[in-house]
């Protein structure tokens, strides 16, 4: 076999999904293969599992600590963020003189997280605190001046905005004279000037914290670890322990995944010992919403992801914007009932507005595609606002392009864009701004937010489809990267349980890969809601079986191979899992990918 061919899984280039299967790095070099044994050898795990993690960049001295992520490992000085010592010292202020805080959060899970965590913990400290999360239709991102005069009426002495705040100097610098100003934020600034008062941002550009990966909720955490040691230097815990913050690592958690951060460092740390609190069922309002979503493991990067970050994004989409918030300061059972089946329903009725606006979204994209269109840039009258980023995102996954997807309204277009790796959106939409063809635009490589005029709609696609003209090379549909090659047989429980202990999984640690060879689909079921999922049984050459499931499967090209009734024999590429259900255990293959042996 040459070396290009051995470059691709199993020999596949195109597969039924059209992806090439591809290696992920060192996975089948000599050195790799030195690595991956001097991996499993130092953190005693099969060769199997070392070679992934060095395939992942872990050399042998970290994977033990990789494996058994502790936050004590982790955990910087909260001084290395610049303003840090500032911001503790406000706080210290303003807990010491008992002042009334008043928090402007964003409207996504991270702002909800982060404005609960704050609230909770400077309220356990004998703060007055006071609220608000912006209407996303009404009052749009980030600090507005009704909203902060309103936390000023209601008795605010300091004002702080937690996941915004950092761009909004124009709208906060007004109020920097009537109240002492914090922001606790990390979105990347659009150069230089920030807000007066003190900003806690690792990623403004004189911050050499190296934290740049966290979430705002990280952010907060790590403020109120300095907040806590400033106290506990003025002697305000002689007489009474302080605030226990692990209790609230839950919240770090979600807003870790759910922000889409990458899961290493400190991170990775945030994620495992959150999950682990999460899984304990202590904070009222999550433990009942996982009983409304019908959760079965509270304790896992999946229900943040899948269930309770949905359902807590969807209030700011299309509902009440501080529905989140309420939940996750919920003491009352009644009350957390109320508020998670009323974001149960918003997100059902979330689903149904998504689903609308999809199906024209992909025929437009299919025909810009075929008019050799790079960048899709797809709008409409009768669009959703608050759902045009989750629908760029799934037009993303199929089309494998940088997508732009605005709701037009009054002659201007507003929206949200997604691109895919080494395609930077977020500095053509700046460019395109700057070039005076948005009112509005910023973000960062993967994401972008943007407004127009609609007149200008033909004229903004045409510049960022020159802008990123590298995209129209791009193939169909992106690779799909693997990390071994396993025998029907081989995928049993004892290798799903090895390949858990890298959980948790995500950004930046991304759920192994596995491609089990020569397979026939022997039964197919359509089950779910609509038969939007497809559940088939797996058997081998040599005989052995296992249950395969493909979710959205209407939407995946290589359903129609799995259920070809003439059972040829085929790869198939997904994760493997373990799950004990019911006293019993269970064992999954989730196929991403399938193709002709």
């Amino acid at each position: 076999m040459s070396g290009a061919e051995a470059a691709f899984v199993l020999g596949v280039r195109r597969s039924a999904g059209g992806r090439a299967w591809l290696w992920r790095d060192a996975a089948l070099t000599e050195s790799g293969a030195r690595a991956g044994l001097a991996v499993a050898q130092r953190a005693d795990v099969p060769e199997f599992i070392g070679r992934i993690l060095a395939a992942r960049g872990i050399p042998a001295e970290r994977a033990a600590a990789f494996l058994e992520p502790r936050l004590r490992d982790w955990l910087p000085d909260p001084s290395c963020l610049k303003g840090m010592d500032e911001a503790a010292a406000r706080l210290a202020r303003a807990v010491r003189e008992r002042e009334c805080v008043g928090i402007f959060g964003d409207y996504d899970v991270d702002g909800a997280c982060g404005t609960a965590l704050l609230a909770l913990v400077l309220r356990e400290l004998g703060c007055r605190v006071e609220t608000h999360i912006p209407d996303r239709m009404a009052e749009g991102y980030g600090p507005n001046a009704a909203a902060l005069e309103g936390l000023i009426g209601r008795g605010a002495d300091l004002l702080l905005c937690v996941d915004c705040g950092t761009a909004a100097a124009a709208i906060l610098d007004p109020f920097a004279g009537r109240r002492d100003m914090l922001v606790l934020d990390h979105h990347k600034p659009d150069g230089a000037i920030l807000p007066r008062g003190v900003v806690v941002n690792p990623n403004r550009l004189d911050c050499a914290s190296g934290l740049g990966a966290l979430c705002a909720t990280g952010v907060a955490f790590l403020t109120l670890v300095a907040l806590l040691r400033q106290l506990r230097a003025d002697g305000a815990f002689a007489e009474r322990a302080p605030p226990d913050l692990l209790r609230h690592l839950d919240l770090v958690a979600l807003a870790t995944i759910c922000d889409v951060m990458p899961l290493q460092g400190l991170n990775r740390a945030f994620v495992a010992q959150g999950l682990r609190v999460l899984g304990r069922g202590e904070r009222l309002g999550l433990a009942t919403l996982a009983s409304v979503a019908m959760v079965r493991d509270m304790a896992s990067a999946m229900a943040c992801g899948y269930a309770f970050g949905p359902r807590i994004n969807a209030g700011g989409r299309i509902a009440e914007a501080d529905l989140g918030v309420r939940l996750l300061l919920a003491e009352d059972a009644f009350e957390a009932r109320q508020l998670a089946e009323k974001l149960d329903e918003v997100n059902r009725k979330r689903q149904t507005v998504e689903s609308h606006i999809l199906d024209a979204a992909v025929e437009a994209a299919a025909a810009q595609c075929a008019a050799g269109r790079g960048v899709l840039f797809l709008h409409g009258e009768s669009w959703h606002p608050g759902v045009v980023g989750i629908v760029a995102g799934r037009i993303r996954e199929r089309f494998n392009r940088p997508v732009l997807v605005g709701a037009a309204a009054g002659g201007i277009i507003k929206g949200s864009g997604r691109s895919v790796a080494g395609i930077d959106l977020g500095a053509a939409v700046i460019a395109a701004r700057q070039a005076g063809l948005l009112l509005t635009g910023g973000g960062h490589a993967m994401a972008a937010g943007f407004s127009l005029a609609e007149s200008g709609a033909a004229a903004v696609h045409d510049f960022l489809d020159e802008r990123l003209a590298a995209a129209r090379d791009l193939p169909a549909a992106e690779a799909l990267v693997c990390d071994g090659v396993v025998s029907l047989r081989g995928a049993n429980g004892a290798l799903a349980a090895q390949i858990a202990r890298l959980a948790p999984f995500g950004a930046g640690n991304d759920e192994p890969v596995l491609a089990l060879p020569r397979l026939r689909c022997v039964r197919t079921e359509r089950i779910g809601k609509d038969g939007a999922t497809l559940r088939v049984t797996l058997q081998g050459e040599e005989g052995g079986r296992l249950r395969g499931l493909v979710f959205r499967a209407g939407e995946k090209a290589f359903a129609a191979l799995l259920e070809d009734p003439s059972m040829p024999v085929i790869h198939v590429a997904g994760h493997l899992r373990g799950e004990i259900w019911q006293e019993r255990e269970t064992l999954t293959f989730f196929i991403a990918d399938a193709a002709l042996a």
